[in-house]
């Protein structure tokens, strides 16, 4: 009935590891999500003769970047089958962690950075063992991990503080070739994280195990393995989005990310990746990511107070969630 670990590690050099009526569905989403965006387009620019422009794009990929790279962490998560509530207060403890480190050392911005980078992935990696040893819900972890940053973090400080050096803010606000220097970076990060999911066994082993983790328990894949792996990479990227948030900002704020556990969930879902785990990708979820970054761009402009996004933001969620799961059936 199962085929053993050598059938399965001939089986990922087909082209992609869903099949193909899934992969249709996946392709559906992307085909809506761009329909939206080009209808956007077309509101904002009957709205305001300044959003078309480039300055107002270069603007919008700067501040889509955070959400972007934080949702990618996310949607690795989500194709397990498990998900990620300590995200959003992880990113706002690596802004105070990597703001007071820098203005304690200005002069060394590259240890610090590396150092931010290991903290975030060792907190994905603690969550991912904590899930596999205890055998608890993700939810529950992660929520109690959540927790656990926001009392420590403010115990070291309860207001923003810390401060950035001026390269760093230049990273921030810097192009390369007109293009925004986070803008490209969020691409770099995105295209390496679909080579990793799709070219290697270890990514592929990530849709496998979000597809039935008994399976592929039964074909020979470690899903322990696979969970940390999932839970650190998503740790990862919410340092890497912590580190252009803070060079936006120029300080740290324990309480900055609160609101981006529930947005980074918003691109995966509106992006076809199922919340069931192994269906989906990070084309749709850096679709996602634009589409509702311009979205919020249009209501800024519409000067829509930011309480109403988020009460659009909850009705695309259930929206997207109740049109997946019609068409999964």
């Amino acid at each position: 009935m199962f085929c053993a670990w050598p059938c399965w590690r001939a089986g990922p050099r087909r082209r992609t590891p869903v099949s193909r009526p899934q992969r249709s569905r996946i392709n559906h989403s992307y085909t809506v999500v761009i329909i939206l965006i080009l209808l956007l387009l077309v509101a904002g620019s009957q709205i305001s003769d300044r959003f078309l422009t480039w300055r107002n794009f270069s603007t919008l990929f700067q501040q889509m970047v955070v959400l972007s790279i934080a949702s990618l962490g996310q949607t690795v998560v989500i194709l397990t089958g498990g998900i990620d509530l300590a995200i959003g207060q992880l990113v706002g403890s690596c802004t105070v962690l990597l703001a007071n480190m820098l203005d304690w050392r200005p002069d060394l911005l590259v240890p610090a950075i590396l150092l931010l980078l290991v903290f975030g992935a060792g907190v994905g990696l603690l969550n991912g063992a904590l899930i596999v040893g205890l055998r608890h819900n993700p939810l529950i972890v992660t929520l109690g991990t959540a927790s656990a940053l926001l009392g420590a973090t403010l115990l070291y400080s309860k207001v923003p503080s810390g401060s950035v050096p001026d390269e760093m803010q230049d990273m921030a606000y810097g192009d390369i070739f007109g293009l925004p220097i986070p803008a490209v970076a969020t691409l770099v990060v995105f295209l390496l994280c679909g080579i990793w999911l799709r070219y290697t066994r270890s990514g592929r082993a990530i849709y496998f195990v979000g597809g039935s983790a008994e399976s592929a328990r039964l074909n020979g894949i470690s899903v322990g393995r696979v969970l940390l792996y999932a839970y650190a990479f998503s740790g990862l990227c919410s340092a890497i989005a912590a580190f252009f948030l803070t060079a936006r900002t120029g300080i740290g704020d324990p309480r900055i990310g609160a609101a981006l556990t529930l947005s980074s969930i918003t691109p995966v879902v509106v992006g076809g990746t199922t919340l069931t785990g192994g269906r989906g990708g990070v084309i749709g979820t850096l679709l996602g990511a634009f589409l509702v970054s311009l979205l919020n761009n249009l209501l800024n402009y519409m000067n829509v107070s930011s309480f109403y996004q988020w009460v659009v933001q909850g009705l695309i969620i259930i929206a997207a969630v109740g049109l997946l799961g019609r068409r999964n059936r």
